[in-house]
């Protein structure tokens, strides 16, 4: 039997925050990560980051918008990567979906997989947040798993009126 990677803890607290970053952001999507204790079971802060897809520089999907699509700045990129090296780093990337669906979609499969197609392309688990023009439908968790070679959803979050 298989058997999934533990998700990280996400306080209320912190996953409402990221549920207002998405209404603030409607509708376009929007991404940052969550940080957390290296050696932790959680996460105890948000890093909210710019979609710079506005730009069109998507790494795979160019043409797309920002209301379809994210791409971190160079400058969060490189943050994000510097964190990895301190007691806190990231631990969670999220991003929203304003068309109210909370899954991975395979652009989102791609970005996140390593080039070299053995694994994330960062330590981290993947929230994604579902958000129409109503309210937060619902956030999901996703982590790698070895055994299907994929990312696989880990934990599945209500949403809320915001």
């Amino acid at each position: 039997m298989s058997q999934l990677p533990i998700p990280l803890k996400i306080p209320q607290a912190i996953l409402e925050e990221v549920y207002r970053e998405a209404r603030r952001a409607f509708p376009a999507e929007c991404c940052g990560w969550l940080s957390g204790p290296r050696d932790g079971s959680g996460v105890v802060a948000v890093r909210s980051c710019e979609n710079a897809q506005a730009s069109g520089t998507h790494p795979t999907v160019a043409e797309r918008t920002a209301e379809t699509a994210y791409v971190l700045t160079g400058s969060d990129l490189l943050e994000l990567n510097n964190s990895l090296e301190t007691e806190t780093p990231a631990r969670i990337i999220y991003h929203s979906h304003p068309n109210g669906g909370a899954y991975l979609s395979a652009t989102d499969r791609d970005v996140a997989t390593s080039p070299w197609g053995d694994g994330p392309a960062y330590p981290v688990q993947q929230l994604v947040v579902g958000i129409d023009a109503d309210r937060v439908v619902a956030a999901v968790l996703f982590d790698w798993s070895d055994e299907e070679s994929d990312f696989v959803e880990i934990a599945r979050f209500e949403g809320a009126d915001i």
